[in-house]
């Protein structure tokens, strides 16, 4: 699971807070009990104090029962202290530390490794960061519908039906997604408004969101708002939007030929573009504009990456959204 320095720092405040929480739970308990039963109070300096006394008699003497006197008044004081707790409603533990992650003890790691609760954070961060979080729920592959497509219209370039075109453009989606761990991919999906190019693209979202990538999504307004901010404004916050723009696993740049397109604008998707592929960062686009449309909008470098170097999934059919939109009912 990739994560950058400021995702990897984030989280690790969160343990941090995590355990200042549950400490503090611990410390209301603790002064709880000691207040309705003060005997509590008596017996873990009993237990502290004592530890403390064994041990130096073990590094002070030869004596071999110090140990077992020690154990037998110990085993002593901790059943004085479970009756105590049983009289006042509590369970055994009701004073050990508390633990979010009873695995990591909340440091997130174990012997090393990334505890599965530090996994799971990971993924629940990148969620949020991706813009998408809340879209995902309802598009997603479970919900996608091959039923809008055409099974009679084709395309006369590829003979293949709307349907037949959907399906291909899902099993390459699938691939890429299956794939993503082990090559370089980039994806460019084309075609006219509303055949779902959107929709797909957030179900490959999903997919890598679910398996722990880093994916971040952006209109092309919203992507050159921020080199604009960064370039001209210089805005801490947008310079590091942009690095996490060339750090991220995935990088979806929706709706590419709808911002208004400048010598600035051309200029910056050619370095977003060739800098992810120099980090090898895989990126999906989607845009309405078609060949002939993309080469005479950016420049004839941008066009030549594109071309040479993204897989090309075109979409065809009737616009999906107004589709959907005559299924609903009328509401009087």
């Amino acid at each position: 699971m990739s994560l950058n320095n400021s995702q990897y720092d984030t989280l690790m405040r969160q343990y941090n807070a995590r355990q200042f929480h549950n400490h503090r739970i611990q410390q209301e308990r603790i002064a709880r009990v000691y207040a309705s039963a003060p005997r509590l109070e008596e017996i873990d300096r009993e237990i502290s104090s004592g530890s403390v006394a064994c041990v130096r008699q073990l590094l002070d003497s030869e004596d071999d029962t110090a140990l077992a006197r020690h154990r037998k008044t110990l085993a002593a004081l901790q059943q004085e202290k479970i009756s105590i707790l049983k009289d006042l409603g509590y369970p055994d533990d009701y004073l050990e530390p508390v633990y979010t992650c009873p695995d990591c003890k909340d440091t997130g790691f174990i012997n090393g490794h990334r505890c599965h609760c530090f996994v799971q954070a990971s993924i629940d961060l990148i969620y949020t960061q991706s813009n998408i979080k809340n879209i995902l729920e309802h598009e997603n592959f479970s919900q996608f519908s091959f039923d809008y497509y055409s099974r009679e219209h084709k395309n006369p370039s590829t003979g293949l039906t709307a349907y037949e075109t959907a399906k291909k453009a899902v099993a390459d989606c699938r691939t890429f997604i299956e794939n993503f761990d082990r090559t370089f991919e980039n994806l460019f999906f084309y075609g006219e408004t509303g055949v779902g190019k959107t929709f797909l693209s957030n179900c490959v979202a999903r997919e890598l969101l679910d398996q722990g990538h880093s994916v971040i999504y952006f209109t092309a307004f919203q992507l050159f708002e921020i080199f604009e901010k960064n370039t001209f404004q210089k805005d801490s916050k947008a310079a590091a939007s942009q690095q996490s723009i060339f750090d991220c696993d995935l990088l979806i740049i929706d709706d590419l030929g709808t911002e208004l397109a400048n010598a600035f604008t051309t200029s910056q998707l050619f370095l977003c573009l060739n800098e992810r592929m120099l980090r090898q960062k895989s990126t999906l686009i989607s845009t309405n504009l078609g060949m002939d449309e993309l080469a005479a909008v950016y420049s004839e470098r941008t066009c030549s990456r594109i071309f040479s170097c993204y897989t090309m999934i075109k979409l065809f059919g009737d616009d999906i959204r107004i589709k959907k939109k005559l299924e609903q009912p009328c509401i009087h």
